[in-house]
């Protein structure tokens, strides 16, 4: 078993460049489903998720070559198959993106439920009930998704309940070939919604409102493959501009739009970090105390689920009191039992965390619950007294690309450790 083992207390501090979106490469990678050719991913992150997609990819016919270590071929002309296997699905969620590029090129699909961080419910019920309104009929037999469009897709209008990306994503990709016109309303916002549009537009697709309440999807005849970059990660920008808040010294972080950590910043100002804002960068450093503020969690461009643990993290150390709500998933307080191992005090009531401030946190064995959740826990052992371990790290290679690496940049003590199996004397 590989771990992390951190050693707390020591200064960090540097400059750190974040990869190419995970939330944004992925979906890019099955649109690429819906021009048949070679299309050029740039700046892909080089991670598991990546990797599972590829081989999603794969099975379904593409041919996926790594030019370079942030630099995807996807040759999409011989994909022949429209039905997933669980074996890769069942790994991350993001599998289910396929769903709306098969429906448009094929007229039909077969998926299986989600998998990926244990978080929360994995319904789909907004892609089936929006797909639906586009002509999609489903069935679901044995945890697999069946979906065909016996007469096509016909453009319509779509209003979520909920400004769901992954709704939207799909709703978006199974549009592009419909006929008509088709208009997502309460659609998600996030920058990574918007990157999708842009390569899809430049793919000759005809999309109006990326990035606003309101999406329209004029439907094309075909569309060609292109070259495209992805947008940088604002959830790893995120993750390091709390890396600086914790320990304090300057950090700079690079390769992404501030714009995309909006709320994010303005926050952690509020807790009296000082943040100096670039084109491409932001500097974090703090030279007085956490101070105590509510957070919610919301849809773009409120905060991000997914920079929950992380500012818990921060906030556990506050000079005071303060109610963190998740309003997103239902499971991601995970995260604070095993925070409260490393000596924080918080209290959970339903989908709120109270977060008492504690004077500082000891190292402890502790387990990435999940992906945000594990990353937070190696942050936190960068302040703790003394050693912390963090196990089931499979979780932080998901969304991280070289995250102990760029942490030993900032002069961090901190390293991956392979365990040996216990040996119980069973033969």
């Amino acid at each position: 078993m590989e771990v992390i083992s951190v050693e707390g207390g020591h200064p960090i501090t540097g400059t750190v460049t974040v990869e190419g979106a995970k939330n944004s490469a992925l979906k890019l990678m099955a649109a690429t489903i819906l021009a048949p050719g070679v299309t050029t991913l740039k700046n892909v992150p080089n991670i598991a998720d990546v990797h599972v997609m590829g081989k999603v990819l794969k099975e379904l016919g593409a041919t996926v070559e790594v030019v370079d270590e942030h630099t995807l071929s996807i040759d999409t002309s011989a994909v022949n198959s429209w039905e997933t296997p669980y074996s890769l699905v069942a790994q991350m969620r993001a599998s289910t993106a396929v769903l709306g590029p098969l429906l448009a090129r094929f007229g039909k699909a077969i998926v299986a439920m989600p998998g990926g961080c244990n978080i929360g419910a994995r319904k789909i019920d907004m892609h089936i009930l929006g797909l639906q309104a586009l002509g999609v009929e489903f069935d679901v037999d044995h945890g697999d998704i069946h979906a065909s469009a016996p007469h096509g897709l016909v453009g319509s209008t779509v209003t979520l309940d909920f400004a769901s990306v992954g709704a939207t994503e799909n709703l978006i990709m199974a549009s592009v070939h419909a006929k008509g016109t088709t208009v997502i309303d309460n659609a998600a916002r996030e920058p990574e919604i918007v990157d999708l549009a842009n390569m899809l537009n430049e793919m000759g697709a005809n999309i109006e409102g990326a990035g606003s309440p309101v999406i329209e999807i004029h439907g094309v005849g075909e569309l060609h493959p292109v070259t495209h970059a992805v947008v940088g990660d604002r959830i790893e920008a995120g993750t390091f501009v709390a890396v600086g808040g914790i320990v304090g010294q300057p950090v700079t972080v690079r390769g992404f739009d501030p714009n995309h950590l909006g709320l994010v910043l303005r926050k952690y100002e509020q807790m009296g970090l000082t943040i100096e804002r670039g084109e491409r960068e932001v500097t974090v450093s703090r030279s007085r105390d956490i101070m105590p503020i509510d957070i919610q969690t919301l849809p773009f461009p409120g905060f991000p689920t997914d920079m929950q643990a992380q500012t818990m993290c921060l906030l556990a150390l506050a000079k005071g009191t303060c109610i963190i709500t998740e309003n997103v998933f239902e499971n991601r307080f995970m995260f604070a039992s095993e925070l409260q191992r490393m000596g924080s005090n918080i209290v959970i009531q339903g989908h709120h965390a109270v977060v008492h401030g504690v004077e500082g946190l000891s190292g402890a064995e502790v387990r990435s619950p999940d992906l945000r959740g594990g990353a937070a826990l190696v942050m936190a052992g960068l302040v703790a007294d003394g050693i912390t371990t963090v196990s089931d790290i499979y979780h932080i290679d998901r969304g991280y690309e070289r995250f102990v690496e760029k942490l030993q940049s900032l002069s961090a003590r901190i390293s991956r450790v392979v365990i040996p199996t216990p040996d119980f004397g069973v033969s």
